[in-house]
């Protein structure tokens, strides 16, 4: 996922601790979702999409966007 789903965090001045504070996500989980190591599932894509307040899309990569289309 490169490095969006750090950047995301980083931009909200969050620790991986903190966010998996928030969240519930293990903070292992979380490295290696940053790292590329493992893609998340729909569901905690679902989770941090919405935490996140940006589209899975986006997460993806699949657009420069962050917007949600409703």
């Amino acid at each position: 996922m490169d490095n969006r789903l750090k950047t995301l965090r980083k931009d909200r001045g969050l620790t991986q601790i903190s966010l998996q504070m928030k969240t519930g996500i293990e903070q292992s989980l979380l490295s290696k979702y940053e790292t590329g190591e493992r893609i998340p599932p729909t569901e905690t894509l679902i989770l941090l999409a919405d935490f996140y307040g940006v589209s899975m899309d986006y997460i993806m990569l699949r657009t420069d966007k962050p917007e949600i289309n409703k």
